[in-house]
């Protein structure tokens, strides 16, 4: 344990302690939540970005803590995958965070939001960087049970429903992920991650780790919303707050559904042929499946979460193809998914804050009296429809090439097929929210609140921009560095539990 291991429980420690002194001093001073939430998730980024210079120069680095080494004691690993992440993870949080500062006025106890939020960020940083798969489990469980409150945080009928629904799918998949931790500890006598791969490659594979890997599929699908176990979403994403809205759909359903599954299946399990079809074939499926359903609908916010489905499936069927192009076109298009979906539920957001409505039947011209909210939210809908120089463009075809160059044509098809129908329905959108002749019932309606603006401003410089990661360096120390950890596969956790690069 080196003197730059010391940086990665940061990521768990500020969050919580943001959670912590916002419980506390937050219910008699009412500005301290905004200050702390606002705070503390800029630290949290500026740390991961500290953290990209800190692997680039020193490797991989482990955190032992309690001094207890690996596998005895409990690990928590910083590799080129965990600081994507991270930036990934605490950019959107700290957007969110000072969106919040005025969007969160109209709700009560503004405490409890910023309380709940800083937990469900500590549970996602700490599914990150953690190396240890039961603790990767508590961490989850931390996040999730935060924001089964933060769903139902309105307080109204719908709101709980849709809390309590996304309560016991979210909790179904948390059992089946940890049968298949008791499997994988039965199996192997550790939990610590590196470990689990080095025992499961000596011993072989066997009918155990077949079992393992379908509990997997199951409990983390659930999590990241892929079809067939995509139920919940629709009604948990509209339901929550804007802020919250876009959290759970921009990083929660990555980091504890699709992160999971990437590192447990190239880095401890191993990626199979089998499983490499399985997700493929439900990428594509939650790819088609996703747009067809969010193209009929005329709630703003509930076509948005059809869409989460959707777009998750472009991240899968990458990762799914396991080749060096479709893993980095994966891990691109979900660094920009994350940005321009959490975008544009602000935008969905800061229209509801200001007409009350989330229908688009009712809505109509209102770009010109919320220039900012248009414009962001056209930037989001080119992107998510990967219309170029937008981000979204960028990752979309490289996962088409990545497709055509396997030879799987079929599902490039389908890709293809699946970015025109969200063109089409971004341009509904578009048309009958944000264009045409304004209603005369939204004559005196005005745009809204500085920090609302400012965080939409933010993210739609970074969808406009997103491209330029591929012509940069910072491709070289930000993206190709996370798709290697995924390309080397178990060897890469193989090195760690021999304890090759302990002392980077």
């Amino acid at each position: 344990m080196t003197l730059q291991s010391n940086i990665i429980p940061v990521f768990v420690i500020l969050p919580l302690s943001g959670a912590f002194l916002t419980s506390i001093l937050g219910r008699k001073l009412r500005w301290i939540p905004d200050i702390l939430g606002a705070v503390t998730t800029f630290l949290a980024f500026i740390f991961s970005l500290l953290a990209i210079r800190v692997v680039n120069i020193s490797g991989t680095l482990i955190y032992s803590v309690g001094a207890w080494r690996p596998p005895v004691g409990i690990a928590m690993v910083m590799d080129g995958l965990t600081v994507f992440m991270l930036v990934t993870v605490n950019l959107v949080a700290c957007a969110i965070a000072v969106y919040a500062i005025n969007y969160m006025e109209k709700f009560t106890s503004k405490w409890k939001f910023y309380t709940l939020f800083l937990l469900v960020l500590a549970g996602m940083n700490g599914v990150v960087v953690t190396g240890d798969i039961f603790n990767l489990f508590v961490f989850l469980e931390i996040a999730s049970v935060a924001s089964y409150a933060l769903v139902a945080f309105g307080t109204e009928r719908h709101e709980l429903e849709a809390a309590f629904k996304y309560a016991v799918m979210s909790t179904v998949g948390s059992l089946f992920v940890l049968l298949g931790i008791v499997l994988i500890y039965a199996y192997t006598s550790t939990l610590n991650m590196a470990d689990i791969a080095s025992v499961i490659l000596a011993k072989g594979p066997k009918n155990i780790v077949s079992m393992i890997s379908v509990l997997f599929i199951m409990g983390f699908g659930l999590k990241a919303a892929l079809v067939p176990f995509h139920a919940w979403l629709p009604d948990a994403h509209p339901s929550a707050p804007a802020p919250i809205s876009a959290m759970l759909s921009g990083v929660l359903i990555k980091s504890l559904g699709i992160y999971a599954l990437c590192r447990i299946f190239y880095n401890v399990l191993g990626m199979t042929s089998s499983v490499s079809s399985l997700l493929m074939f439900m990428g594509a499926l939650s790819m088609v499946v996703g747009v067809f359903l969010a193209i009929g609908q005329w709630d703003f916010k509930r076509l948005l979460a059809y869409h989460s489905i959707s777009q998750i499936g472009y991240v899968v069927l990458g990762i799914g193809l396991g080749t060096p192009l479709g893993i980095l076109g994966g891990l691109f298009h979900l660094f920009n998914h994350s940005i321009f979906k959490s975008l544009l539920f602000l935008n969905s957001g800061a229209v509801e804050y200001a007409t009350g409505t989330r229908d688009l039947q009712r809505m109509g011209g209102l770009a010109s009296r919320m220039p900012v909210t248009g414009t962001t939210s056209f930037f989001a809908s080119m992107s998510i429809a990967g219309i170029p120089p937008f981000n979204g463009f960028w990752s979309k075809l490289i996962i088409i090439l990545a497709a055509v160059q396997a030879g799987r044509l079929g599902y490039a098809f389908w890709a293809v097929l699946a970015s025109l129908l969200t063109l089409a329905s971004f341009m509904k959108v578009m048309k009958y929210a944000f264009l045409g002749t304004l209603k005369e019932q939204w004559n005196r309606i005005k745009e809204v609140p500085i920090f609302m603006k400012l965080s939409m401003s933010a993210l739609a410089i970074v969808c406009l921009l997103g491209g330029a990661l591929l012509l940069s360096g910072i491709k070289d120390s930000f993206l190709d560095k996370a798709s290697d950890v995924l390309s080397e596969g178990t060897r890469y956790s193989a090195l760690i539990a021999k304890g090759d690069i302990f002392e980077k």
